[in-house]
């Protein structure tokens, strides 16, 4: 055993607490004592390509494509519904293009978490993994509420509603994802398909009732012929561009889900083939990945936000047809006054909450609406499944980042079952399950904290998405600089990003459009947290929109704040500077450290159980 004298010279005044290196000779037996001190700290690696991608769709397409899209037109009109959609998925896309390089190289265990924290800044890191948790664990419950309130278009009653959707179908999808990634790969891939499915079925259907299907008349483009183009709702915004920029802050909630990637790359497969060469000793067979391996990682990257984009841009374009930008009708912010804009009739289905609902009803096809209203049910249910995995996927990296001395009762939240599933995370990741219940009462106080928690969500996202730009920035302006030194040591062959000379070139993939693409992507984000959205707030202060939209960066602050003065030993111990990435030893030392980590989450990845009842996978 033995650890590179390079790593005491670090920029932190601390030893990372997570953080064991074993670095042995390949042609030396020795007893793996990862494997020995994590037995149960480790997940197994069977997701594929396949599942990767459904379960990234699963979490991009959520109630935000049914929802947030009405919203969008009452506030700003048919123009903000497309251009909104448009910059948030090329925002989309440019973080993926940042995050994506980083994951083909290391797709490992909290990735979001370790990116950040080797490149920027280590405390940094592990707010950001906070963040991100509370993101998806808050959203896990906002997706279980908004298919309740789907459900409320038959008008069950509260006590039916309380137990299918706030009890039994959270208990199931917590004991269900309990027993093995596999058999969660293979819900994924069914309940992707399925909402893929549905989402076509919509836009058809919209199609349909444009051109007069029904009982309804045949609109084509009459409400752009006819209705203003750049309109806004007079209680929201003083002016268009207002209500375009609050239509931006609106519209990322629909595309958060984009970098669930980074959540899966633990358990996702790897090449075996490609180990080190037990005659050579060479290390760059073992960093290089075939094509098969990293095309999961690459179609995320590239093109889920296009999917994403393309089936938000056609689905609005067809509520725009369908559905007047003032109706009454379609879905609105909580705080705003009743008092407005909406001029069209107020007859339509109990409770909307979606226009394309709304736009079903009217049209008279006989069981459109309710089939719509199923479709946003299942997407809604599905994407709490997604939610709840990922909430429980970042614990367990957090946890396995900070479990030291001071922080040893949070390691056992970082332990995995009989099936190396982590349900101690996965239970704590439910600990908002008690807020669906609130919607059981009458009040508005109620309904309005609702929708705040779910925008403080939102924005704990955004906030996680200009981290792994920052991280990315500092990642590639690190590997520029050291290119020279790291050509010349092969076992560092494989982060040689600008080495595209030679006989072999082993660095993953490089993503697109690079360095514009990561200044780009920083920019986008710190513009829609800073400046859309503040833009609810130019028409008049609201104590409920401040909360919604600063509350997740005040509080992001006050703990990265806090565990620098915490873990540093009080202020004056407290180091302010970024991680050093100018020294070549210390930066051997984190490529060291993020390819050792990439490794340890698998050491019983050749584990096989038995089929049987004990192992719900083997039935299948």
């Amino acid at each position: 055993m033995e650890r590179a004298s390079s790593s005491q010279t670090t920029s932190s005044p601390r030893e990372p607490e997570s953080v064991f290196i074993a670095n042995t000779p390949s042609n030396v037996q020795v007893i793996d004592l990862r494997n020995v001190e994590e037995k149960d700290r480790t997940v197994n690696r069977r997701l594929r390509s396949i599942h990767v991608f459904m379960i990234t769709i699963s979490g991009v397409l959520g109630a935000g494509l049914y929802v947030n899209s009405g919203s969008i037109l009452r506030i700003g009109g048919p123009s903000a519904v497309l251009i909104s959609f448009t910059v948030l998925g090329l925002l989309a896309w440019s973080v993926m293009q940042c995050l994506g390089e980083m994951l083909a190289l290391w797709p490992i265990s909290g990735a979001l978490i370790e990116f950040v924290g080797t490149f920027v800044d280590e405390d940094l890191g592990t707010t950001v993994g906070a963040a991100y948790w509370f993101a998806y664990s808050i959203n896990f419950a906002a997706l279980i509420i908004a298919a309740a309130e789907e459900m409320n278009y038959w008008n069950p009653g509260k006590a039916i509603e309380g137990t299918i959707m706030f009890f039994l179908i959270p208990t199931f999808l917590v004991l269900f994802n309990s027993f093995g990634v596999h058999l969660y790969g293979l819900t994924e891939v069914v309940g992707g398909s399925l909402k893929l499915l549905g989402v076509l079925v919509v836009i058809v259907s919209m199609i349909l009732i444009n051109v007069g299907v029904g009982s309804g008349k045949n609109l084509g483009t009459t409400y752009y012929k006819h209705g203003p183009m750049f309109p806004h709702e007079r209680e929201i915004a003083d002016n268009w561009v207002t209500a375009l920029f609050i239509s931006f802050s609106i519209a990322a909630f629909a595309y958060v889900g984009v970098e669930i990637t980074a959540a899966t790359a633990m358990e996702a497969r790897i090449d075996h083939q490609n180990q080190d060469d037990e005659h050579t000793g060479s290390l760059q067979q073992d960093r290089k990945a075939t094509p098969a391996d990293l095309v999961s990682v690459r179609f995320s990257s590239t093109w889920i936000s296009f999917i994403a984009w393309l089936l938000y841009f056609v689905s609005g374009f067809l509520l725009t047809l369908n559905i007047q930008w003032n109706d009454i009708r379609l879905p609105r912010i909580s705080w705003a006054s009743t008092k407005g804009t909406a001029t069209a009739q107020s007859t339509g289905p109990s409770n909307p909450d979606s226009g394309f609902v709304v736009s079903a009803y009217l049209s008279k096809v006989p069981g459109l609406a309710n089939m719509f209203t199923i479709v946003l049910m299942i997407t809604a249910l599905t994407a709490a499944n997604t939610n709840l995995y990922v909430a429980s996927r970042t614990l367990f990296g957090l946890t396995r980042k900070i479990d030291g001395a001071r922080w040893k009762w949070l390691g056992f939240f970082g332990r995995t079952n009989r099936y190396q599933v982590p349900v101690r995370a996965m239970f704590i990741s439910c600990f908002f399950i008690w807020v669906p219940f609130l919607y059981l009462s009458e009040s508005t106080t109620i309904t309005t904290l609702l929708e705040i928690l779910s925008q403080i969500g939102s924005v704990s996202c955004l906030i996680v998405w200009s981290c792994e730009c920052w991280a990315y920035i500092r990642f590639y302006n690190c590997m520029y600089r050291h290119r020279d030194e790291l050509r010349e040591k092969p076992q560092y062959q494989h982060v040689c990003r600008f080495r595209r000379d030679g006989p072999v070139d082993t660095y993953p993939w490089r993503s697109h459009g690079q360095p514009l693409t990561m200044y780009a992507a920083l920019f986008g984000c710190l513009f829609i947290l800073v400046v859309c959205n503040g833009a609810v707030l130019w028409n008049g202060f609201h104590y409920k929109a401040f909360l919604a939209e600063y509350f997740a960066p005040l509080a992001f602050l006050a703990l990265w704040l806090f565990l620098k003065i915490y873990r540093s030993g009080g202020w004056r111990y407290v180091n302010w500077r970024l991680e050093d990435l100018s020294n070549i030893n210390v930066v051997q030392d984190k490529i060291d450290r993020l390819d050792d980590i990439r490794h340890r989450a698998t050491a019983r990845d050749t584990y096989q159980e038995q089929p049987g009842w004990g192992n719900l996978w083997g039935l299948f």
